[in-house]
């Protein structure tokens, strides 16, 4: 009778270990966001015990999509994947790995709970949604206040010109400069200055006309936006190289930022952080002033591949995530990020986090004029031409506005046609 109990028993473990699903979920490898999925993955577990979620950050690589890209090749890709742009989802739906949310059940009700209607727009890819953007990152600058008083000013620069005239009464040649104009080389860089100053002085425009597969930048508020990064660098105003954490030491005035930055100040400069100011991209001097400023949105989304074997299991845990009461309150406080829905500055939930983050309510202010990336395949050949033929020349005093423009353009359309 002990031997059939104990063999039983073994059974009914087995049956036990056997119902377990696991899914494989990817997040972004950031410390902030870290500390939260932790939380929610180890809640969700405590619910569903037949549950099993193997969490982990996108692993290390050249970046996360080709970490993705090389887990898919190799048949390691994860159910459900965090950290995914515009672009990337649509090379990924090229590929026909992305599972179409509006297919599934209850996906209306949870873009319904979690206002987003309007924002999905942007997101969709021939139409469809393959895509849940978790958070919408507009690109402002950040100015130090007792630096703008060291040169006469009491309030920002709003246009180039009042930049320029910054720049005369604050910049000592090879010592410090008013404002950080290019962040780097690398393809991802082109989202955080020239394509942010575009949409800004373009009012929101495509510098990509996906309908026919042209970049279309070469237009006036381009040649604007070239202009002022060739007056910046010819005058020496701004520099090729800066030193680490150039804002936080003086090298610089003012410079492009996303909302991640509040909680990198407020860590590690914290005598700082209260003398930032939050402004706007800078825009052209015949900018109007009573229409708001459009800038770049570093939004990112969730995805369920199309390989996962457990599509339901993933959807369900998906869709516990977005409706889930406190999901982007908590994703708020520990990230810093705007949640991508079209009520932050209306609903109650996040009004005491606003009032005790008064840096992070500045870009809760712009998430309704912040605009994602092309939704383009060809997004990371597209901006390494706008460094290698137009940012790289006029750093470099290589070619004039216009021609950098043209030859970038040029570039560009080869590959997209």
């Amino acid at each position: 009778m002990k031997r059939v109990l104990i063999l039983s028993l073994v059974a009914l473990l087995c049956v036990i270990s056997f119902s377990v699903t696991k899914l494989v979920f990817w997040t972004a490898p950031d410390p902030q966001q870290e500390v939260f999925w932790k939380e929610l993955v180890a809640e969700y577990e405590q619910l569903h015990p037949e549950i099993d979620i193997e969490w982990s950050t996108i692993p290390a690589a050249g970046s996360s999509e080709e970490a993705i890209l090389t887990a898919i090749a190799s048949g390691r890709a994860p159910d459900v994947c965090t950290n995914i742009f515009s672009g990337f989802a649509a090379q990924l739906v090229e590929i026909d790995q992305l599972v179409e949310f509006d297919k599934l059940e209850g996906f209306d009700e949870v873009v319904e709970k979690r206002k987003m209607g309007n924002i999905l727009e942007g997101w969709k890819i021939d139409g469809k949604n393959y895509v849940i953007p978790i958070y919408s990152n507009p690109i402002l600058m950040w100015w130090r206040a007792s630096l703008l008083k060291e040169a006469g000013f009491d309030t920002p620069p709003r246009t180039y010109s009042e930049i320029y005239e910054f720049s005369k009464k604050f910049v000592i040649p090879q010592e410090r400069y008013s404002v950080q104009i290019i962040q780097g080389r690398n393809w991802w860089d082109r989202w955080f200055d020239f394509i942010t100053y575009y949409y800004a002085a373009s009012e929101g425009e495509p510098y990509i006309d996906t309908s026919k597969g042209r970049a279309i930048f070469n237009n006036e508020p381009g040649k604007e936006v070239a202009t002022f990064i060739d007056t910046m660098f010819k005058n020496g105003w701004t520099a090729v190289e800066l030193v680490s954490n150039p804002l936080y030491i003086g090298a610089i005035a003012g410079g492009l930022r996303g909302p991640w930055e509040i909680s990198f100040a407020q860590t590690q400069f914290p005598e700082i952080i209260n003398d930032i100011v939050i402004t706007p991209p800078p825009v052209p001097d015949n900018y109007p002033k009573d229409k708001p400023i459009y800038t770049f949105a570093d939004a990112k989304g969730l995805v369920i591949l199309k390989s996962s074997k457990h599509q339901k299991e993933a959807w369900d845990f998906v869709k516990w995530l977005f409706t889930k009461e406190d999901f982007d309150v908590k994703w708020l406080e520990y990230t810093k990020m705007p949640p991508a829905r079209e009520d932050l500055l209306d609903n109650e939930d996040f009004k005491d986090f606003w009032n005790e983050n008064p840096l992070a309510a500045e870009y809760a202010k712009y998430v309704a004029y912040a605009v994602p990336p092309a939704p383009i395949t060809q997004t990371v050949d597209v901006q390494d031409l706008m460094t290698f033929e137009f940012i790289e020349p006029l750093m470099y005093q290589k070619k004039d506005p216009q021609k950098a423009l043209d030859d970038a353009v040029k570039a560009i359309n080869k590959i997209l046609w």
